[in-house]
């Protein structure tokens, strides 16, 4: 069965030799291969206001540039977030795009009841971070909580799931070799659409 699927890359850095756009580049490989759509969104390539009130969270609307963005994140069955852990949370571009697209009326509703409505179920999500330290240290002894805080706080509250993690640490010592058989996984992900 073949999904639409969104890749946002998240890395701040336009750079083409940044690992992150390889593995994203990896993962849309494998999912065109296996028929799946693919939509790409390049963080880097995007110029968009950050959210300075709440006046406009709630109530005010998408800015125009992102407006194919969110077109597309509805659209999407299966989403995935690729960036790098920058003091050990996403980088402020990609939190800014998410507060944009994020918002009531998007991706959830105020509920009566005080609890709110999730607008995006029925959508599975990855999330996919290379850090300079050891992922299993940065889950250990940081607990992940950029990651939680994004997995929870973010993707599950408008109703994403399942959502599941692929790390890679270690990203600026890992020789070749390692770098392929990251980028091998990640198409083996695409073609999966998982």
């Amino acid at each position: 069965m073949t999904r639409r699927i969104v890749i946002v890359q998240g890395h701040p850095d336009s750079d083409p030799r940044r690992y992150c756009r390889a593995l994203a580049d990896a993962y849309a490989e494998g999912a065109e291969a296996a028929g799946h759509e693919v939509t790409r969104i390049d963080l880097a390539r995007l110029d968009f206001p950050l959210l300075r009130t709440q006046e406009d969270f709630l109530h005010g609307s998408v800015p125009q540039e992102l407006e194919p963005a969110k077109e597309a994140i509805l659209r999407a069955e299966h989403l995935v977030f690729v960036f790098p852990l920058w003091l050990g949370t996403m980088p402020a571009l990609l939190k800014g795009f998410l507060e944009q697209i994020m918002r009531p009326g998007v991706a959830f509703a105020y509920g009566k009841r005080g609890f709110p409505e999730t607008l995006l179920k029925g959508r599975s999500a990855r999330i996919v971070v290379t850090m300079g330290m050891p992922a299993f240290f940065y889950r250990w002894w940081f607990f992940g909580h950029g990651l939680r805080g994004m997995r929870r706080n973010i993707l599950k509250f408008v109703g994403l799931g399942p959502v599941k993690e692929t790390l890679f640490g270690m990203i600026e010592t890992a020789g070749d070799r390692k770098r392929r058989k990251w980028l091998d996984q990640m198409r083996r992900l695409g073609e999966r659409a998982a």
